[in-house]
């Protein structure tokens, strides 16, 4: 009896053994590890996103990330996994960066956002994704709309687009820059309904301290990199005047205190200097347009380290506005030339590059590179790519290391260690936009080290 006692004993630790050794391979445990995709790049000339001249080099692209930059031929053995790609002497450079994107409403009218369907919008958003990414744009901060899903459908590699800096729902206060209701709309609190765009996550209204810290909380929680409020009137917005002040000390504050309790910052749109000076008390760290600062304003922002994300608004009227916001418009266009030509007297200030494009045909969305060429009456190529590049990847890290999605690597340069978003373009930048601006002269775009389009064959 003892016998078969032990003899069963056995028998059943060497199947729990089996049974344990199937469930480990189905967990992957025994499975022989991937070899990770290897990129090289021979015979380029790299734009680190810094320097004003280029480099010829050797760039190694080991998985996302960027392994080793040499001066001197790199050397790898031809596998399945490597893939060598003679540059032919033209450009590496890093993916460009829009600073002030909505991806949740680029090319969707806005009558269809505010009373169509949500489902139409995001289909829509989808699209225009792609078609950024393949403009060359491998990143972007979205400073309003909901893109929470759209970000993780890129992210999980369900449908090509750029990195997405999510801000979540913009938030400003009743009748403020984002209060798209009907003028016979009550708000909530007087017997309104909850208009769609807000249900839908585009935009919270938000009065008071209060209700300022549960939007923001809200954000958070949904995943937002950043925190975007209207802190002044805006051109499409129906009813704001352009030069006033929103929202409070107290409000702006609270949305701060509340965004660096979880490590990150708030930015604000607005375009005149009481406004944003009242922000900057508040603590913000970044300003979303500025087209109507003044220099002093200015001077304290490259002082105390608060980011430009201004745009080149150089069209003064466009045909989807009414009259009332094509005159706010005209002044914001006036005011671009002023602010850009005071930036060039304010070496130390950190200006990034953004479109803010929204309500758009596909085809002026198209522009949305192009419009680097407005700049150049007032910068040099180096110094637009710059706020494309280098200057927007300090921009992003200000999510910090609890709120950044996206931290295994640097972004906005060609370095070592950096995420492998590259472009393999036709001429020099430095010396002609042209081998930017032009897609036709964009060979190849890379982003986490997935080629997403090349030409060179």
């Amino acid at each position: 009896m003892m016998k078969n006692q032990s003899r069963q004993y056995i028998m059943n630790i060497k199947g729990s053994m089996v049974f344990a050794i199937i469930y480990m391979f189905s967990l992957g445990l025994f499975a022989q590890e991937q070899p990770r995709q290897i990129t090289l790049f021979t015979n380029v000339q790299v734009f680190d996103g810094r320097s004003d001249k280029l480099v010829k080099a050797d760039v190694l692209v080991e998985g996302n990330l960027i392994k080793q930059i040499s001066k001197e031929p790199l050397m790898v053995m031809q596998t399945d996994n490597v893939t060598i790609i003679d540059g032919g002497g033209k450009t590496l450079m890093p993916g460009l960066t829009d600073t002030h994107a909505h991806l949740a409403y680029t090319t969707i009218d806005q009558m269809s956002m505010i009373t169509g369907h949500a489902s139409y919008g995001y289909v829509r958003a989808t699209v225009d994704a792609k078609e950024m990414l393949m403009r060359g744009v491998t990143s972007v901060r979205d400073m309003g709309g909901n893109v929470f899903g759209l970000k993780r459908a890129i992210d999980e590699g369900l449908i090509p687009g750029p990195r997405i800096y999510p801000s979540g729902a913009l938030i400003c206060q009743t009748a403020g820059h984002f209060d798209f209701r009907f003028g016979n709309e009550n708000p909530m609190l007087y017997g309104g309904g909850l208009p769609d765009w807000q249900y839908q996550g585009h935009a919270y209204l938000a009065d008071g301290v209060d209700q300022v810290l549960t939007a923001v909380r809200e954000n958070l929680k949904r995943g937002a990199s950043q925190i975007k409020l209207a802190a002044g009137g805006g051109y499409a917005s129906p009813a704001d005047p352009l030069l006033g002040n929103q929202y409070t000390y107290n409000e702006i504050k609270a949305a701060v205190e509340t965004a660096g309790d979880w490590g990150t910052y708030v930015t604000v749109h607005s375009y005149h200097p009481s406004a944003i000076n009242r922000a900057i008390d508040a603590g913000i760290k970044d300003v979303g347009h500025g087209q109507l600062l003044d220099k002093a304003t200015l001077e304290r922002m490259a002082k105390e380290g608060i980011f430009l994300s201004t745009q080149p608004f150089t069209v003064c009227n466009e045909p989807q506005l009414d009259d009332f916001s094509n005159a706010k418009l005209a002044m914001v266009c006036e005011g671009t030339e002023r602010v850009y030509k005071m930036i060039k007297d304010i070496p130390t200030l950190k200006v990034t590059y953004g479109t803010d494009m929204f309500f758009l045909p596909r085809e002026e969305a198209a522009k949305q590179i192009q419009q680097m060429e407005r700049l150049s009456g007032w910068f040099k190529p180096v110094e637009i790519l710059r706020m494309a590049t280098s200057t927007a990847g300090e921009l992003l890290a200000l999510s910090g290391e609890m709120r950044n999605p996206y931290q295994e690597g640097t972004l906005g340069t060609v370095s070592e260690g950096g995420y492998a978003d590259l472009l393999l373009v036709e001429g020099n930048p430095l010396e002609d936009l042209g081998a930017v601006t032009n897609t036709d002269n964009i060979k190849m775009i890379m982003k986490d080290g997935k080629i997403y389009k090349n030409t060179l064959q």
